[in-house]
């Protein structure tokens, strides 16, 4: 496997307490990007409707113009380096559009969407460990929970606030300390699941920290409260804080152990075996929908495979339709059927006596091997008629 040295640009993101003359500064910009991205959508939509194709140029003239109307003179208020972004931001989503990796572009909402502003070296100074933005005076008072990169000169700096009011900061650098780590014979083959989290194909079993379970006392009554709160009113908009720092506490625990799972992955094997899964289907399920995003299976993958490829490691997603629970691992016989409530089961040809998870994992790792070997997808038989997969079966079953 060839291994790139290619400088890795990463985002450490910190946190930061604006003064209130700089919150308000901050807010404002928020705005401003929100709507120049959605005027400048809507112009695009307009002409996409008169099958014309527009580039950035188009919007940024139009930009130029806004600025100029009574009507928006406000934009002018806020630096132009984060508006120029949003519309460069709105160019990366209509070439990823046109090239069929993402759906059409979507207008921002000012309650759903996320608050944040894009800084080019233009609109910043970055000096000494003090960082200080386009139309500020003051420097912002950042917490430098860790140190950058020696030396380093952020290209860019993006600032956002999140549903709980916590402002952050994050400068773009490169960082010389990701390196492909030396390579080993290590591979393994992980399969996910509710009961535990994950389970590998050496047997350990991971346990499901259920974050979000463990802190549902607190969401409870907390959403009870924010539902009887008049829509409108400043003590609704009190309550809805309270709910997003409780759901803010839970996101941040769940990342936490999901950096140390995926790091202790990728330091340990060379290759690591996963199974393609649709979760956006999944969730669909309304019995399971909480369970399986609290698992959050994507985010897993997602943290997977960009550790994987700083680091010179290499991911394969084995096809959601290859039957690893129904299959033996140690004579690949395929089982006819395989109820749901069987959690360890005896081969009838070799007498092997299988954990379920386990063997699914083993099936997994043996399956990603023969992609690696051949370079070629796996694609056995459906596991079940009707064509659901061994996990798409496993989310059927309501959390114990």
């Amino acid at each position: 496997m060839s291994v790139t040295t290619t400088q890795v640009k990463r985002a450490f993101k910190y946190r930061f307490y604006p003064t209130g003359e700089q919150a308000a500064e901050l807010s404002r910009t928020f705005g401003c990007v929100r709507k120049v991205y959605n005027m400048a959508l809507a112009a695009r939509t307009e002409a996409w409707t008169r099958q014309e194709r527009v580039n950035y140029n188009a919007p940024s003239a139009m930009l130029t113009a806004w600025k100029k109307t009574g009507e928006l003179a406000f934009l002018n208020e806020v630096s132009s380096v984060p508006l120029q972004q949003c519309l460069r931001h709105l160019q990366a989503a209509f070439t990823h559009f046109f090239g069929k990796r993402a759906k059409y572009p979507r207008f921002k909402s000012k309650k759903k969407s996320r608050k944040s502003a894009e800084y080019t070296s233009s609109g910043f100074r970055f000096r000494d460990g003090r960082l200080t933005l386009a139309k500020m005076r003051d420097p912002l008072d950042i917490v430098w929970s860790r140190p950058l990169p020696e030396g380093a000169q952020p290209p860019t700096v993006t600032v956002s606030q999140d549903a709980a009011g916590r402002w952050y900061v994050s400068p773009l650098c490169e960082d010389p300390s990701v390196k492909p780590l030396p390579a080993t014979a290590a591979a393994v083959g992980v399969d996910v699941g509710l009961d535990h989290l994950l389970t590998l194909s050496t047997g350990e079993k991971i346990a499901n920290p259920r974050h979000e379970r463990k802190d549902r006392a607190r969401l409870a009554p907390a959403q009870r409260r924010l539902a009887k709160k008049a829509k409108g009113s400043a003590n609704r908009a009190k309550a809805r804080q309270q709910v997003a720092r409780i759901h803010a506490r839970i996101a941040d625990r769940r990342r936490d152990g999901l950096h140390k799972l995926t790091t202790r992955l990728v330091r340990e094997n060379q290759t690591i075996v996963i199974e393609d899964l649709t979760v956006r289907n999944m969730v669909r399920n309304r019995s399971l929908a909480r369970a399986i995003s609290d698992a959050a299976w994507a985010e897993f993958r997602s943290m997977l495979e960009y550790k994987a490829a700083w680091y010179g490691r290499e991911v394969i997603a084995v096809d959601r339709f290859f039957p690893s629970s129904r299959l033996c691992s140690a004579c690949g016989t395929l089982q006819e059927k395989m109820p749901l409530h069987v959690r360890t089961w005896t081969c009838d040809s070799c007498g092997t006596t299988h954990d379920r998870d386990v063997n699914a994992a083993q099936n997994l790792l043996a399956a990603g091997r023969a992609v690696s070997a051949c370079g070629a997808g796996v694609r056995p038989q459906r596991s079940t008629p009707g064509g659901q997969s061994a996990m798409k079966q496993e989310v059927l079953r309501r959390e114990p």
